[in-house]
């Protein structure tokens, strides 16, 4: 895998499948020392040869880097299997969000993350090494942490797995949305249900993947070559 490529890939299907408007940023790790991420540009406008950032995993973050970026680096810095994270604002993760939830196991995607992401219950931008590091801690070994009134971070082994949890993490609060407005008890997915349906089958990835980067015009041109 190219990661300048997939970091261009995840960022503009982010974007093309409605999880971010003019904001945030996706990355993916380069080695031990550091990894790649978009820089302060709409996601959507990311391309395979535009600028992308070099961060180093410890120290100061790079010249062009988002201070909230300072997220991705402290999750690299703590959690060597992660190899690629995301930061969107999707409408139905804020909306839960405003009123002090995240999505439950509800359904096949939403074991993903069971028995549900945890919330950083605090407005403000995470902007500086210690809350950063706050806000991973919370997120522990999860694939997913929701920031209220920010929207969300998600990780996974690589760029790729990390934008099919950002979709699976939407489609979940969707989902709880619809439910808490049928006004009926919804009815969660068990421990054992959850974990056998949440394993993060690689082709179920592969799948989501594929259906995330829809038409796009560097895809195919690889594709067809």
């Amino acid at each position: 895998m190219d990661p300048s490529r997939d970091v261009s890939l995840a960022a503009r299907a982010i974007a093309r499948h409605g999880l971010a408007h003019a904001y945030g940023h996706v990355s993916a790790r380069l080695d031990e020392r550091t990894f790649l991420v978009t820089g302060p540009q709409p996601l959507g406008r990311a391309r395979l040869g535009a600028p992308l950032v070099v961060c180093p995993i410890e120290g100061a973050l790079a010249p062009g880097a988002l201070p909230e970026v300072r997220i991705h680096q402290e999750v690299y810095r703590t959690r060597p299997e992660v190899g690629g994270i995301c930061r969107f604002q999707s409408p139905s993760v804020l909306a839960l969000s405003a009123v002090g939830r995240t999505p439950r196991a509800l359904h096949g995607l939403g074991t993903y993350f069971a028995p549900g992401a945890p919330l950083w219950d605090d407005p403000a931008l995470v902007r500086d090494p210690e809350r950063a590091a706050a806000v991973v801690q919370l997120l522990g070994a999860g694939r997913a942490i929701v920031l209220r009134g920010n929207g969300a971070v998600t990780v996974g082994p690589s760029v790729r797995e990390a934008a099919c949890h950002a979709f699976f993490l939407e489609d979940a609060a969707r989902l709880e949305l619809a439910v808490l407005a049928s006004g009926e008890t919804p009815v969660p997915y068990t421990a054992e249900q959850a974990q056998k349906r949440g394993a993060g089958d690689q082709n179920l990835y592969d799948r989501m993947w594929d259906f995330l980067l829809g038409d796009d015009a560097e895809h195919a041109s690889k594709e067809r070559s």
